[in-house]
């Protein structure tokens, strides 16, 4: 019998789900962020804690782990030296493949088709694939980039925040809901910054969402911002000859109404999702895929 792993590694939590050959689901497993900027040896303990619990609930043995093919999308491992690094990772699976998370939630999107994939979640990268030729748009990290994503909107209402504690903007909702949680307190809300990563800023993106959806004006105005960085987006997408784009990410379907129509007519769904993906890129067959539509092809 042969076993695949899928994993999706991304910045605000970590996923796993192991198959065999007919794609039956036999296992997963879940824990917190592991994107490259938490460091390698951190990274590597998440990867293992993922695959054991996905391993344990299938029941499998020594043996039978050391024939697994695991496919793995990772969050940051374009930053240099990391694919090196990972490479050298000790994993105890006959085969071990490495790509970002973009790419293996393009591969789960199009069931290993070209097309596109814009991610939408704690942070925001396009993945593309043209003919045989692959390569992202935008992706570069918080905060220079990421626009759109869960993480610029937690920023934007903390630089709102902060502004209406100190008289130079007005008070909404948003803002008040915001620095509850600091006490109202700039030294406070300060310090959390001193030591914020992404996952901490787009915690704050459903509230966001929340109060936009009840009009709050900056609210509003933060979203529709969003909105616009991920309209740019899609039209680069088919402006650099994609034939297809796809959303994905936790923030992709609430912001997908703040879309204009004729963008979100441009758009197709995914056939099949991240964890699929890095399924395909562990050897899995797409026929087999777990999560696959019936109507695909």
């Amino acid at each position: 019998m042969a076993y695949f792993l899928g994993i999706d590694a991304g910045g605000s939590h970590c996923r796993s789900r192991l198959v065999d050959a007919n794609g039956v689901i036999l296992g997963t497993g879940e824990s917190g962020p592991a994107n490259t900027r938490i460091g390698i040896e951190k990274l590597h303990a998440v990867l293992r804690e993922v695959s054991t619990q996905a391993i344990g609930a299938a029941g499998l043995d020594a043996a039978q782990v050391a024939t697994i093919r695991a496919g793995m999308g990772i969050a940051g491992i374009s930053r240099p030296g990391m694919r090196e690094q990972l490479a050298a990772l000790p994993f105890p699976f006959a085969s071990t493949e490495f790509v970002t998370d973009a790419a293996i939630a393009n591969l789960g999107a199009h069931d290993g088709a070209e097309g596109a994939t814009l991610i939408i979640g704690t942070g925001s990268v396009a993945e593309v694939r043209v003919g045989s030729t692959s390569f992202t748009i935008g992706g570069y990290g918080f905060p220079i980039s990421d626009e759109g994503s869960g993480a610029a909107l937690g920023l934007s209402a903390m630089r709102h925040a902060l502004r209406a504690l100190d008289g130079r903007s007005e008070v909404t909702p948003l803002s008040h809901a915001v620095t509850a949680g600091f006490g109202h307190d700039t030294a406070r809300a300060v310090a959390w910054m001193d030591a914020a990563t992404p996952k901490d800023y787009a915690a704050f993106a459903p509230l966001v969402m929340d109060y936009a959806e009840n009009n709050d004006a900056i609210a509003r105005s933060i979203v529709e911002d969003a909105a616009q960085h991920i309209e740019r987006f899609i039209e680069t997408i088919f402006a650099r000859g994609a034939v297809r784009c796809a959303l994905a990410g936790g923030l992709a379907m609430r912001m997908k109404p703040w879309l204009r129509a004729r963008t979100v007519a441009r758009l197709t769904d995914a056939v099949s999702d991240p964890l699929d993906g890095a399924l395909l890129l562990a050897g899995l067959p797409a026929t087999t895929l777990p999560t696959r539509k019936p109507d695909a092809h």
